[in-house]
């Protein structure tokens, strides 16, 4: 091979490399991101500083009352919201560049439950799309309502996933719906008749149905690559558990973390951790053929999923402390405390952390298991429930302030001006 042709041959195979860190970076298309773990592509380089006049790059108000995270494909940006005196879910639609209303959609109405947790809300599951469907889940009429979508607004199918009628905590629904193929995978956790079932993408029809073990959860399924296989996790009823995600075959169980938890798992080559929740408190490391456990403390993170990141994991919990362990020998490397409360999850974006409070304070820190180095607190509105999305070195952040002594939602993109 000639020089001339080498030099081709290289610089296309990295163009290709980039392109690929490009196309996952210039989109944040359901829960926890591209990679289903809450960290956003190399090459974004986010605002680490912002405040109500510094680094805002647009704000829009959001009708009702939500918590599910924003997600973003081309120039849209998407997410749920809920009308409680009307009854009414709806899938609201965005402008990226502009944060113009594009459309508001209802999907249901009636049949809220008549109680559920004060800090969670009728339309908390994040969307998620395949870039031609959004889809979304919601609660009501004691049942979990499956729907898609597409970007124009119109409901191209929708569907009763199964039921949900929880009877001692009874706190709301939670689970995001999961993207596999060409599977919409969904979780309902309660006492009697709790499942795991998978939906055709093109039309709504159920591919197949798995029992759950009978106790009140709230974590959201996802697929992780470990011990050479795709394996579907969820934690919760006292156990760790894997299902072939194709099949929803259970591969294996482990005994683990509480009855009640709420975090998505997060997973390496060889191992999958679990954190949580209620009544007990434990993080656990499981080896990926489910052989059992690599390791184990008395930690907990109930509300939020935790990050693994160059052989570590970073995590915060409920109360605002941060820790950071490695994550083949569970050893800690650190342990700080931010202050709290936190319910949502961390993202890691350009080597920093990012992690809000129940308040609306951001603090950022660096991902860096040596030592703890703080990078920049950042207080916007006085409610923060949403994890955000970060995507085109942009974050889209969903809070709530008072204004005039009522509640009201905003999002923003953040950017660096």
């Amino acid at each position: 091979m000639n020089c001339n042709r080498w030099i081709t041959v290289v610089t296309t195979a990295l163009l290709l490399l980039a392109s690929r860190d490009v196309l996952a970076a210039d989109a944040w298309p359901w829960w926890r991101g591209p990679s289903f773990d809450g960290i956003a592509g190399s090459l974004e380089r986010p605002p680490t500083r912002w405040d109500e006049s510094t680094n805002v790059i647009w704000k829009t108000t959001i009708p009702g009352r939500g918590h599910s995270s924003p997600i973003v494909q081309d120039n849209f940006v998407v997410l749920t919201t809920a009308d409680k005196q009307a009854q009414v879910q709806y899938v609201l639609c965005y402008n990226r560049t502009t944060g113009k209303q594009l459309w508001k959609t209802a999907v249901n109405q009636g049949g809220f439950p008549n109680r559920i947790h004060a800090k969670n809300t009728h339309a908390t599951p994040t969307a998620a799309t395949d870039g031609q469907h959004i889809f979304v889940t919601f609660c009501n009429h004691d049942s979990v309502q499956l729907a898609a979508l597409d970007f124009e607004g119109e409901i191209v199918w929708e569907r009763k996933a199964g039921d949900y009628r929880p009877k001692k905590y009874r706190y709301g629904y939670a689970p995001s719906p999961l993207l596999y193929r060409d599977l919409i995978i969904v979780a309902s956790e309660f006492e009697s008749g709790g499942y795991l079932a998978a939906f055709n993408r093109s039309n709504g029809e159920k591919r197949w149905q798995t029992p759950r073990r009978a106790f009140v959860s709230y974590s959201s399924p996802v697929v992780g690559r470990v011990s050479g296989r795709d394996q579907l996790l969820i934690s919760g009823a006292d156990r760790v558990a894997s299902y072939d995600p194709k099949t929803g075959n259970e591969l294996w169980s482990v005994p683990g973390t509480t009855n009640a938890t709420c975090g998505t798992l997060i997973w390496d080559d060889d191992l999958v951790y679990a954190s949580g929740g209620y009544p007990k408190k434990e993080t656990i490391a499981i080896r990926g053929d489910g052989s059992g456990i690599a390791w184990k403390n008395a930690e907990k993170c109930y509300e939020q999923s935790m990050l693994i990141h160059d052989g570590y994991i970073f995590a915060v919990n409920d109360t605002g402390i941060a820790v950071c362990w490695q994550a083949k020998s569970g050893q800690q490397m650190w342990k700080v405390r931010l202050g709290g409360p936190v319910s949502v999850s961390p993202v890691l974006a350009g080597g920093n952390i990012y992690i809000s409070t129940e308040r609306g304070k951001t603090f950022v820190f660096q991902a860096n298991p040596e030592e703890f180095r703080a990078v920049a607190n950042n207080q916007l509105g006085n409610e923060a429930f949403a994890t955000p999305a970060f995507v085109g070195n942009r974050i889209f952040t969903r809070v709530a302030a008072r204004v005039n002594g009522q509640r009201q939602e905003y999002l923003y993109c953040l950017g660096n001006e």
